[in-house]
């Protein structure tokens, strides 16, 4: 498989600072999903309201140790899986092998600025919680439109800049502390990208500007707020009174403090 040329897009905030390899994949990263629990499963749920996933050819791009492509493929796919972690694919590949889940195409390593597709050849590529990690949010942005297939989907999960804290954990002093600290995203962005130079946290407005000049469309945009399964390892009563007030507030102007943005984007064009 070839690529088209894709044009240079310069990155939307200035990340010259990300930390690099040497950093914790934590940071540099995002930690992938573990186990497949509760909020992965609603999550799951959330994007086929969108689009089926019956025999289409889905990329799970940055799919870390590869939950959501077996997901994808028990629910009928032709599943892909993309990461530029050789470990965590090394990971995925076993674990399709010892669950001999039909229906995984496979996973290869990839950016999400330069993808090893023609133009125009995947049904549906899902990024959760992938493109506040990438070099340039832009260009994979510009990279997902190309390699779509006109009338295509893509659904992408991203932080929330509203959302109270911030999942990435934090520099300080040169030192990553990693945890949920709270209110960093409501801190001016020249502090608040200093805190968190590893990751994005994005707008309401972004999605727009992100996407401009590609044939690409926003079909919905909402937030989701988390699933809270660490909660409920605890307290199975506590983590169903705050799923029920937070699944509440995703139905009201509450939801614009969700834990992360749900867009959903079409690629312009006849359906071939």
């Amino acid at each position: 498989m070839t690529d088209s040329p894709v044009p240079a897009v310069p990155p939307r905030d200035a990340m010259a600072s990300r930390p690099g390899p040497e950093q914790p994949d934590a940071a540099r990263l995002g930690n992938p999903s573990f186990v497949w629990r509760s909020g992965q499963e609603r999550r799951l749920a959330l994007i086929e309201r969108y689009v089926s996933l019956e025999g289409r050819r889905v990329l799970d791009l940055g799919c870390g140790l590869g939950e959501y492509v077996r997901a994808f493929a028990r629910h009928g796919a032709r599943a892909l899986g993309s990461d530029i972690a050789a470990d965590r694919l090394v990971e995925a590949r076993e674990r399709v092998a010892k669950t001999e889940t039909a229906g995984v195409e496979g996973f290869f390593a990839a950016a999400g600025e330069s993808l090893p597709f023609q133009d125009g050849t995947l049904d549906v590529i899902v990024l959760n919680e992938v493109i506040e990690h990438v070099a340039d949010d832009r260009a994979t942005l510009a990279e997902i439109a190309r390699v779509l297939r006109p009338g295509g989907t893509c659904v992408l999960y991203a932080p929330n800049r509203l959302y109270p804290f911030e999942t990435h954990g934090i520099y300080l002093r040169g030192k990553y502390i990693f945890g949920n600290i709270p209110l960093v995203n409501w801190l001016p962005s020249s502090l608040r990208d200093r805190l968190v130079p590893h990751a994005r946290a994005y707008r309401h407005g972004d999605w727009r500007r992100l996407i401009e000049g590609q044939p690409l469309r926003i079909v919905d945009h909402t937030y989701v707020y988390p699933g809270f399964d660490n909660i409920e390892a605890r307290s199975a009563t506590l983590a169903k009174a705050v799923r029920r007030f937070c699944y509440w507030a995703e139905h009201n102007p509450l939801r614009r403090f969700g834990l992360s943005h749900l867009v959903v984007l079409r690629r312009d064009g006849t359906p071939s």
